[in-house]
């Protein structure tokens, strides 16, 4: 269990120093635009801390976009895998009728190998 320490009002907190790596680009942009809003770069990554700790989650969303598919092959999957997902007139298989096609598989596999087919 993580224990977070009670921050008092108008209690003076000790200040550590913390160094984060990142491209160069990156801190440049960073850099500009917190400027831009008339902070630091140092004032914008203690608000997003005490967000995270106020919170105790990522204040924005993190997911997963899909790349840039150059491959042509796997952008025909990929669309195809989309397109099948999308398509709900597929019926739902209960667990029961999925075990019964399997037995039924199984029975025709054993009956083709004793035919000798």
């Amino acid at each position: 269990m993580i224990k977070f320490a009670a921050i008092k009002p108008n209690k003076i907190m000790a200040q550590v120093s913390m160094t984060v790596r990142m491209d160069s680009q990156l801190k440049q942009n960073f850099d500009a635009l917190c400027a831009r809003m008339g902070m630091s770069a140092n004032a914008a990554m203690n608000i997003f801390a005490n967000a995270v700790v106020r919170t105790r989650s990522i204040p924005f969303r993190i997911d997963l976009n899909e790349p840039k598919v150059e491959n042509p092959a796997l952008k025909r999957f990929l669309e195809f895998r989309e397109s099948v997902v999308a398509d709900d007139s597929r019926p739902e298989m209960t667990l029961d009728e999925i075990n019964e096609e399997i037995r039924l598989a199984r029975e025709e596999r054993a009956a083709r190998k004793k035919a000798g087919i």
